[in-house]
């Protein structure tokens, strides 16, 4: 819970200090995160598939087996990290055109999209030293990294954006900037962690790629992978829909960047029981504690729901004076306050799909809740997004609304495949 409220800090702070360069700057935060998140999408993939397997193996009591994982699921994401590296920093014009950035934003997408893809190393053996500090219960260890990096990330969108000697002023470069030393910094210090702990064996260990190894994680990873590009590359096309509303497009990309952080407030806790659910019910699979499993992802579900429920109605009533936090234009503000308005309405579906899922995922069932996740955004988000908005003309409350109905899809889907029960019979023999 700890580190999702450090993120949330972050994200925040990204989009107040760019309030106060201009809604152009917000608009592109906002815009530019979801293509960040698409680019450390495969880190993410691993770091869920490294779960899976290593909290089985620290489960069973085979630590040099979770050895053996961590040295693998860190070269793999290494590997990775430079390839799309290279791309960005190549490609990054065209990534922005791809993306429908808006004309009159493409200068400063472009900046932020270069500083980003260097980052991608330190940024994916973050990710997945993380991954494998959680998978173990180490949980604190990853805490104390995270906080570190958002200390760093924070202080410096300040100290860079707006100029603190001996630092220049770099306006909203400060921002990207901030964002890849902290990540740079959280690697150096897992790095440091390793070599102090039980973990220091990945050091000693030889470093070739276990072929074997290796096919387990993709074949747990891919299917998180290509969910996360299915979500994320979604998200994409909501912002390509709302750059389309002409005169009112930027009011509506900026109220979607400022909507999302401010419901990021909501996801604290879903993500972090998602988070836990996955490391509990791998570690139980892995102790032949089936019953038991199960019982933990309804129990975390059902405490979620209850949760996040409150939260909802808190920020429903007060929309206006949270929207007035991260923003002082008039429209945006208007654009903000009925963006959560009607978001809130699906937070406890929301939370109950989110925790679900990460149980499932944390089993090994990755393909299951891909399917689930790309038939909530792509069959039925964005094709009634596109309809509403454009086709019917009720502009970006016509994206909100889809966003709702395709969440409250998705957790009935979510809810019923974790009923089902085909992850209890799942073995990492058949990863």
């Amino acid at each position: 819970m700890l580190i999702m409220i450090f993120n949330f800090l972050v994200g925040m702070t990204d989009v107040y200090v760019a309030g106060f360069i201009s809604p152009e700057v917000q608009a592109v935060v906002g815009f530019v995160s979801q293509i960040f998140f698409l680019n450390i999408i495969i880190a993410n993939a691993i770091s869920i598939g490294t779960i899976a397997l290593l909290s089985r193996s620290i489960g069973a009591g085979d630590f040099a087996g979770a050895i053996k994982i961590a040295r693998q699921s860190l070269i793999f994401g290494v590997l990775a990290a430079l390839v799309l590296m290279m791309a960005g920093l190549v490609f990054y014009r065209e990534i922005v055109a791809i993306a429908g950035f808006p004309e009159n934003i493409r200068g400063i997408a472009e900046r932020f999209i270069r500083i980003f893809a260097l980052s991608l190393g330190p940024n994916y053996i973050l990710i997945i030293s993380n991954a494998v500090f959680r998978a173990s219960g180490e949980v604190k260890k990853v805490l104390l990294t995270m906080f570190l990096v958002s200390a760093v990330n924070i202080i410096g969108n300040f100290v860079l954006v707006f100029g603190v000697h001996p630092f220049p002023k770099m306006g909203y470069t400060g921002i990207a900037l901030s964002t890849a030393l902290a990540v740079t910094a959280g690697m150096l210090i897992n790095f440091i962690l390793f070599a102090f702990s039980r973990w220091r064996a990945i050091y000693r260990a030889p470093t070739e790629i276990s072929v074997n190894t290796v096919k387990k994680i993709i074949s747990l990873s891919w299917p998180a992978a290509l969910l996360q590009i299915a979500w994320n590359a979604g998200s994409i096309v909501l912002y390509n829909i709302l750059g389309r509303l002409g005169s009112a497009s930027i009011a509506s990309l900026a109220a979607l960047t400022n909507g999302l952080r401010i419901e990021a407030i909501i996801y604290l806790p879903a993500y972090a029981l998602n988070m836990a659910a996955a490391v509990l019910v791998g570690q139980n699979l892995g102790a032949k504690k089936v019953v038991r499993a199960e019982e933990v992802g309804w129990k975390m579900a059902s405490s979620g729901i209850a949760l996040i429920s409150v939260m909802a109605i808190i920020i429903f009533i007060r929309a206006e004076a949270f929207s007035s936090i991260v923003t002082g234009s008039p429209s945006v503000l208007k654009e903000t306050v009925r963006y959560l308005r009607f978001n809130m309405v699906s937070e406890p579906f929301m939370a109950l799909s989110s925790i679900l899922g990460g149980g499932l995922q944390g089993a090994g069932d990755t393909k299951g809740t891909m399917r689930i996740i790309i038939i909530a955004m792509w069959v039925v988000r964005l094709p009634l997004a596109y309809l509403l908005a454009l086709g019917l003309g009720y502009g970006a409350g016509g994206v909100w609304t889809a966003m709702v109905i395709s969440m409250v899809i998705q957790s009935i889907l979510m809810a019923h495949r974790f009923r089902r029960g085909l992850w209890r019979r799942m073995t990492l023999e058949q990863f």
